[in-house]
């Protein structure tokens, strides 16, 4: 595997004497301008800066950090048909191989980043893990253990327990484990949301099965939303972690867990300079709830969202691109009973402001099913109040029936209906709202929230009379689609 080296840019040391600074400045002009030996040196003060004490930390808090081997059956897509996109190891669904973003992200597990081998061959990973109850409470990532037959927790006496699964949540990618324990050291939690960008992390893992290892950087970003990933507000950092590394602590200067490590920006499948920890108020919100029943809920909107970039602001008469664009919403869900409508977007959930699509995602996700939230809803050029009480995202979903309507299934793959008459003048044009969008339509470029005018030059009046140009059509199909303010044709091979 190579690892890609950036080398650090030259240091500059930058003298604290005044008369030593001017000394570097008039040598260049020595033969011009007169230096005077005796002029008296003029000491400047700035304020000290020290670095965490990182040892400390490290001395406090080891004992309490984990190395989990786990041994099971990992399921192929012929199995799980949940592995079939291969989203967790490999990328996002409807991406080519040769895609840049295929790869985006990446689990980091073992020696093998928890790629499936053949089917029902068994597989060993490493991860890491830390104890937060004396008596064998143990938090890890939930990717670490999924599918695991047998879990081994390592202690840095080097004391080996069988662990128990507890419970696990694929949607935060947090697990809990117990083993048979007492008196065992643990961390300090702290609270992600006192962490400021630029603040000083460190990290305690197994990279490569190299139990205990330490590795310090900054916060780079709070509030990341990543792909497939929607219920975590991520922190982003630059502390090197590797395979091995899920499941550890993330602490701050105060030495107190703010984050689990869970995931890295890699091309290669390994540290890149970007890597994500899930806060641990999450987290831990996540422990309590599968400490006392064994599992984890999550509340649910009921919304297909999309971004709103600059263009659909200037569409929408939005002061600035920010909230999340409503493109449909579920028959029968929270959203439904409180009144939204494809066309609105969401700017404040619960008081707190919508800036990207992604904040809406990880806010609902954190809320409580049955809670009652305010919502902030731009309408037809003007701010509008709801209130919806929040569903269970473990309910299964009930699609709108305006989005049963599938246009040429295995062909097209477009769920349309018609503009309501306040988004056909908002739009400006005739056509037909899309919905959803998947199989070519989706990889051609095509968005859930496009307006369909044309297909093949024809006008797009009906969803009936769009099915049958699409059973006439030969092998592609040219959609001419309007999206913002701007139209574009797309050009769709059918499947």
């Amino acid at each position: 595997m190579n690892t890609r080296v950036f080398t650090p840019k030259r240091m500059v040391l930058v003298l604290a004497s005044a008369g030593l600074v001017a000394a570097a400045g008039i040598g260049a002009y020595a033969n011009t301008v007169p230096v005077t030996p005796s002029a008296p040196n003029v000491a400047l003060t700035s304020p000290a800066v020290s670095l965490p004490n990182f040892a400390e930390i490290t001395e406090r808090n080891g004992p309490a950090v984990v190395n989990i081997s786990v041994t099971g059956i990992r399921r192929t897509a012929l199995e799980d048909p949940s592995e079939e996109s291969g989203m967790r190891q490999h990328g996002l669904p409807g991406m080519g191989p040769n895609d840049p973003f295929n790869d985006f992200f990446r689990r980091f597990q073992g020696p093998d980043f928890g790629m499936p081998g053949p089917q029902g061959m068994p597989v060993q990973a490493q991860g890491s893990g830390f104890i937060v109850s004396s008596d064998g409470v143990i938090l890890t990532n939930a990717h670490v253990v999924r599918d695991a037959k047998e879990v081994t927790v390592k202690l840095t006496d080097r004391r080996e327990f069988r662990a128990k699964v507890m419970g696990s949540d694929p949607r935060t990618d947090i697990a809990v484990l117990k083993i048979d324990a007492n008196n065992l050291p643990t961390v300090a939690i702290g609270s992600a949301r006192n962490l400021k960008v630029g603040e000083w992390v460190l990290a305690i893992g197994s990279p490569f099965g190299f139990e205990n290892s330490v590795t310090a950087g900054v916060v780079s970003a709070k509030g990341r939303s990543l792909p497939d990933d929607s219920f975590v507000p991520f922190i982003q950092t630059d502390v090197a972690v590797n395979p091995g590394n899920s499941g550890g602590p993330l602490f701050n200067t105060r030495g107190e867990v703010v984050g689990v490590n869970s995931q890295i920006y890699s091309r290669t499948g390994g540290y890149q300079g970007v890597s994500f920890a899930i806060p641990i108020d999450l987290a831990t919100k996540v422990e309590n709830q599968i400490v006392a029943t064994g599992r984890a809920s999550h509340a649910r909107l009921g919304v297909t969202i999309q971004e709103v970039n600059q263009t659909l602001a200037d569409s929408f008469k939005l002061d600035k691109p920010e909230g999340a664009l409503v493109s449909s919403v579920d028959k029968g869900s929270a959203a439904d009973h409180a009144g939204l409508r494809p066309g609105d977007v969401i700017r404040k959930l619960g008081g707190q402001p919508i800036v990207s699509s992604g904040d809406l995602s990880a806010l609902v996700g954190q809320a409580t099913p049955g809670e009652k939230v305010s919502l902030e809803i731009w309408r037809e050029g003007k701010r509008e109040e709801r209130t919806a009480t929040l569903g269970d995202a473990g309910d299964k979903v009930t699609k709108s029936a305006a989005s049963n309507d599938n246009v040429g299934q295995g062909k097209l793959g477009l769920a349309l209906r018609p503009l309501e008459a306040d988004e056909k003048r908002e739009a400006g044009v005739d056509g037909l709202l899309i919905e959803e969008a998947g199989g070519p339509s989706a990889k051609a470029g095509v968005h859930p929230g496009d307006v369909l005018v044309a297909i093949n030059g024809t006008p797009a009046k009906s969803v009936e009379q769009v099915r049958a140009l699409v059973a006439k059509a030969g092998k592609s199909v040219a959609l001419l689609i309007q999206r913002g303010g701007d139209k574009i044709f797309i050009p769709v091979r059918m499947g």
